[in-house]
């Protein structure tokens, strides 16, 4: 799919960003290596499929008129990078690839990290952009994100105008991604751990383990289960889905 963007663009793919090894993000890169000789894969972990360039925190790299500050995140991943992109002197917003650090209304499992790591990457490192800048983040995982969001926080009626349009998204089968920065402070509940409402909700005051908890209980979130249309419902006890019911 990406090399046929490329051929309709009609451009020359140079570069690869990677945020993580993870396989849903870094599987592509030997075969694209192997496609396109000269091709510079960077990253920050050696797990990195094809990696050329390890990259550190703070770097800057330059593609033309894009810049690129490379933003160590460890957390998810030990050797997990955001990337941090604008072009001097142009009218639109930057973009933050935050992979699976930062998503719309959620953040990233600890897999291999701690709750002091990802409260640094999110109030510090990400948290510290300028709030206009777009985030792009590795995942569609809003409408699940929001719904936990809600359920932290049930008076919020930014998250349910958010929940309620990134339904419809959902529903018409387009993005919800990219949000602003601006907007994850007002429902990402992992951006608003010094507010009242979510420390009413872990039980705790520090923001470290009122982030902890939450990740917690997101872990163990499940989704509640739509419920059954009535009508089906009716048409079995009816015994009217028998005729194609085979019986084991």
């Amino acid at each position: 799919q990406l090399l046929e963007i490329v051929r309709k663009e009609d451009v020359v793919l140079r570069a690869v960003l990677t945020t993580h090894h993870h396989w849903d993000h870094a599987r592509g890169n030997e075969e694209l290596a192997r496609l396109c000789p000269g091709l510079r894969v960077y990253g920050a972990d050696e797990r990195i499929g094809a990696l050329t360039h390890k990259v550190t925190h703070d770097q800057e790299l330059t593609f033309g008129a894009i810049r690129v500050r490379c933003l160590f995140t460890p957390c998810h991943t030990s050797g997990h990078m955001c990337y941090f992109m604008w072009e001097d002197g142009s009218p639109d917003a930057p973009a933050l690839f935050s992979g699976d650090t930062l998503f719309v209304g959620g953040c990233g499992k600890f897999f291999e990290g701690t709750a002091e790591q990802m409260y640094t990457n999110l109030t510090q490192i990400l948290g510290a952009l300028p709030k206009e800048t777009k985030v792009f983040c590795g995942h569609e995982c809003t409408v699940r994100n929001l719904k936990f969001a809600l359920k932290v926080e049930p008076e919020n009626e930014i998250v349910k105008k958010k929940l309620s349009w990134a339904k419809q998204r959902d529903d018409e089968d387009l993005p919800t991604v990219p949000s602003t920065l601006q907007e994850e402070f007002l429902y990402n509940p992992f951006l608003r751990v010094t507010e009242e409402p979510l420390q009413k909700f872990t039980g705790k005051t520090d923001p470290v383990e009122v982030l902890r908890t939450l990740r917690t209980e997101k872990d163990n979130f499940k989704k509640p289960k739509e419920r059954p249309n009535p009508q089906a419902m009716l048409a079995f006890d009816w015994g009217l889905f028998s005729p194609f019911l085979e019986k084991k």
